[in-house]
């Protein structure tokens, strides 16, 4: 699977001062990413890589280009997960595994939680459109298994995973950092299959 860092540098070899700097921008774009979202600035991404921002612009062709990268990386890597889901042998404990990886992804990402949901504007589509092929080919695997609840769709799997990264607050409470594992057991119990 192609780095963020490999799709910017389309080209001829840059400088090794060039890639450290583009190297820097796409962790702090990945970090930026994870507690800002899709609407971070480049201002911001280049202040938390430690450059001016005509560095930024110098090494990386816009702020989008930048997003599209470091979010298509987490895509490739959930459709990779999926993709092996579906073939394992024994496809419910692979299954668990995909869902809690997926959710972990989305629980502490908000711009993949953002992209994924359709928003942020960025050039994402073929890889959503890859990822949704798979997430169906694994959810169909878990059909024919027998292992999902009868009348489950691969909709009313997507939907519920979605589901399970939590609100921030909800009746008062708010929500710790692992909430989310303990909605998603309680989710998978509730699509298995009898």
């Amino acid at each position: 699977m192609e780095s963020a860092v490999d799709r910017l540098l389309d080209g001829p070899t840059p400088r090794a001062d060039a890639r450290r700097n583009v190297e820097r921008l796409v962790a702090a774009a990945q970090a930026a990413v994870d507690e800002v979202g899709t609407a971070v600035t480049a201002h911001e991404i280049a202040r938390r890589a430690g450059v001016g921002i005509g560095t930024f612009y110098r090494r990386v062709p816009s702020r989008e280009a930048l997003l599209e990268a470091v979010l298509a990386v987490a895509i490739e890597e959930l459709t990779e997960r999926a993709r092996a889901a579906a073939k394992a042998d024994d496809p419910w404990p692979a299954f668990c595994s995909f869902a809690a990886d997926h959710v972990r992804l989305r629980a502490t990402s908000c711009g993949l939680n953002e992209a994924l949901g359709g928003a942020g504007g960025l050039a994402l589509a073929d890889r959503i459109d890859e990822f949704r092929t798979e997430f169906r080919a694994l959810v169909r695997r878990l059909q024919l298994a027998g292992v999902l609840r009868a009348g489950v769709t691969y909709r009313d799997v997507a939907f519920a995973l979605a589901g399970v990264v939590p609100q921030l607050r909800t009746l008062g409470m708010t929500a710790d950092r692992t909430q989310w594992r303990r909605t998603l057991r309680i989710v998978l119990d509730g699509l298995r299959a009898p």
